[in-house]
């Protein structure tokens, strides 16, 4: 089936919203969209939580426009901007709501707490409302969060009434400056942490609940709710637990999810590894029954904001995905007249080739495959923080790690695989079950993960008799860290620029890759190096604690490639993507082999090499930005295949094999 577009556009309540619900009409049916999500009172129309003559106005737009998209023949979903609010931008509550404090103390002006009964019942009321209009999804946005709430410092759920609440839980009243230390102190994480990560998820699913009960019961089931998220990282901070999350919001069994995937404004080719990342990441959150609808983000919402080649290559992203509709925000959000911006339909009508050429090829269940990026929801309640006192902190999430293995042309994957990567905190969130049995496979370590390894005591089993995390100020007795040497072939490569690096004390057993040396060209410790343990498992370790920071060179490439290729040992499954800068893949199961799709993330044309483990025989096909797919020239060798043309600056190649 084809891809489907579902646009969302901005209304202006006025007397004119027929005229620009059936201007809207028109641009979909030109523009090959299927859906229409109307947003209302949003951004720069938002004055605050709408109340009497302006809600009622809100609504009344909302069902004429309903009406007159309907008629043309499309489906209609609502994204009302009413949930704790963004940020304050001078705006003031007029409903009594008790409003959102930061953990400094500064309290918001517009802004709802999730504990305040008030904006619970009204919020509940609000989507009971919409739900008459027989809609197919009414969305809560992402400010359905605690953290991102301007001008708080990190976000709200430090109010006098989420206290209360924390107080219940640990039997006494704490103070919001000592919860504060509490949770962010360094060393152990302290208790507290992860009951306020309780409390906050206890408040967030009990109004899910509230707004999914309202809503069940005004459209009798016919209306579904839907949840748009931000990065997981911070997610994780707020312990957000996602299957109760989507389950507390589920209808008759049916939820939509609106993951954020795209950057805001133009960005680096490069950038689409944060894209793929986010994608194959929360579809691993997700559960089965929930419907993906990702965000195509645009900001501040024109064509100067964002090219059309950036936008294309992001919906393609999507499309791999396996997603099941792609969510637009390609219009100015303030114009309120569709047909103002032709530019826009032509950028939906080109890209439509590729984006169906993909639907119509899709598995029924998308399944990826690559190194295993292991992500627990919950990795937050369990960091080590350094200096204490910010929430952000706590942040800790695989996006980083996922850009170093992709943008070296290694695919990843959300799910186990027999090769994983463990870098930085997250080696805190694994329980030592979850981290022995990764240890009878393969693992790639960076410098943090393995100084935490080493201190829960699997010294022996990373091959480590000593670690040390050492800062970039630091003094030794041989000097700065500079340098990193391979003896064979020889070559250089910089830690320069690395915050820390971990001073490694391999066993005998192990063996050494590479020595970082100073400047001086003195031994400073190891630099890399690999080792076979007692369960059988084949370990990587980096003594870098920012891979992602390293300066990326054709070097640096060469040595993952061979760590990775160490790490499968002898059952080799990955191919690996060289011949140019940023070749970024991503690699599935269908129904009948195998798919690989590499985007090229640098501004230069490529011609990308995959070396397969086994030759395979291929189908290639080019999907330039903006144009219909074609057959792309390869040549196949005994190593595997090099593409005998350019894939331009955020094209992708898509190979196919049995």
């Amino acid at each position: 089936m084809p891809a489907k577009y579902h646009l969302r556009f901005q209304l202006h309540p006025t007397a004119e919203a027929a005229d620009q619900a059936a201007e809207l009409a028109k641009f979909c049916g030109e523009a090959g969209v299927t859906e229409v999500v109307l947003l209302l009172g949003a951004e720069e129309l938002y004055a605050g939580h709408p109340t009497g003559p302006a809600e009622d106005l809100l609504f009344e737009t909302a069902a004429t426009a309903t009406g007159i998209l309907r008629e043309a023949g499309l489906e209609v979903s609502l994204n009302p901007w009413v949930t704790a609010g963004h940020a304050d931008r001078g705006r003031a509550d007029r409903l009594g709501f008790a409003p959102m404090v930061d953990p400094h103390g500064n309290v918001a002006a517009a802004q709802a707490s999730f504990a305040c009964p008030r904006w619970r019942a009204w919020l509940a009321a609000q989507y009971a409302r919409y739900a008459t209009l027989d809609l197919r999804v009414l969305w809560l946005e992402d400010d359905f969060r605690y953290h991102n709430h301007a001008p708080l410092h990190w976000g709200g759920g430090f109010e006098p009434l989420m206290l209360e609440r924390f107080a219940a839980v640990v039997g006494k009243p704490v103070t919001r400056e000592r919860l504060v230390t509490a949770i962010t102190s360094p060393g152990e994480p302290h208790p507290w942490r992860a009951l306020l990560q309780q409390v906050w998820r206890t408040a967030q699913l009990e109004t899910a609940e509230l707004v999914a009960k309202a809503v069940g019961e005004a459209a009798g089931g016919r209306v579904q709710l839907g949840l748009m998220s931000s990065e997981l990282g911070v997610h994780s901070v707020e312990g957000r637990d996602w299957p109760a999350l989507f389950d507390a919001l589920s209808i008759g069994g049916k939820v939509a999810h609106r993951p954020h995937f795209a950057r805001y404004s133009d960005a680096p080719g490069r950038e689409l590894s944060f894209s793929v990342w986010m994608l194959e990441a929360q579809r691993a959150l997700r559960p089965p029954y929930v419907t993906s609808e990702p965000e195509l983000e645009n900001w501040p919402h024109t064509a100067w904001s964002k090219s059309d080649t950036q936008t294309w290559s992001e919906l393609v992203a999507a499309q791999l995905a396996g997603s099941d509709a792609l969510f637009l925000n390609v219009h100015p959000m303030q114009s309120g007249r569709a047909q103002r911006f032709p530019r826009v339909c032509d950028l939906l009508r080109r890209s439509r080739p590729a984006l169906d050429w993909i639907a119509e090829r899709a598995p029924r269940r998308p399944r990826t495959h690559g190194v295993g990026l292991p992500m627990p929801q919950h990795a937050a309640a369990q960091v080590r923080t350094r200096a204490g006192g910010d929430l952000a902190e706590l942040t800790v999430d695989a996006g980083a790690t996922a850009d170093f293995l992709l943008r070296y042309g290694v695919p990843v994957t959300a799910g186990e695989a027999p090769v994983q990567a463990l870098f930085g905190q997250a080696a805190w969130a694994l329980g030592d079950f979850e981290v022995e049995r990764m240890l009878a496979g393969g693992l790639l370590l960076d410098g943090v993960a393995a100084e935490a390894l080493f201190r829960r005591g699997f010294g022996r089993l990373i091959g480590l008799s000593g670690c040390e995390l050492v800062d970039r100020e630091a003094t030794g007795p041989v000097g700065p860290y500079a340098l990193e040497h391979v003896a064979d072939p020889e070559a250089y490569l910089s830690v320069n620029g690395q915050p820390a690096l971990a001073r490694l004390t391999p066993v005998p057993e192990a063996r050494i890759w590479s020595n970082v040396l100073t400047p001086d060209q003195q031994t400073w410790g190891p630099g890399r190096f690999v080792f076979r343990n007692a369960r059988g498992g084949r370990v990587a370790v980096l003594a870098a604690t920012a891979p992602e920071l390293l300066p990326y060179d054709d070097d640096g490439q060469r040595l993952l490639h061979a760590m990775v290729r160490h790490l499968e040992a002898e059952h080799p499954t990955l191919p690996l993507v060289s011949g140019g800068p940023h070749l970024i893949p991503h690699l599935s199961r269908t129904e009948h082999g195998w798919q690989l799709a590499v985007a090229n993330g640098s501004a230069d044309p490529a011609r990308p090499q995959i070396t397969l483990p086994v030759t395979r025989k291929a189908a290639a096909t080019l999907l330039a930005p903006l144009a219909p797919p074609t057959s792309a020239r390869i040549t196949q060798h005994r190593r595997g295949l090099t593409l005998d043309q350019n894939l331009p600056y955020r094209g992708w190649l898509v190979v196919d094999w049995h």
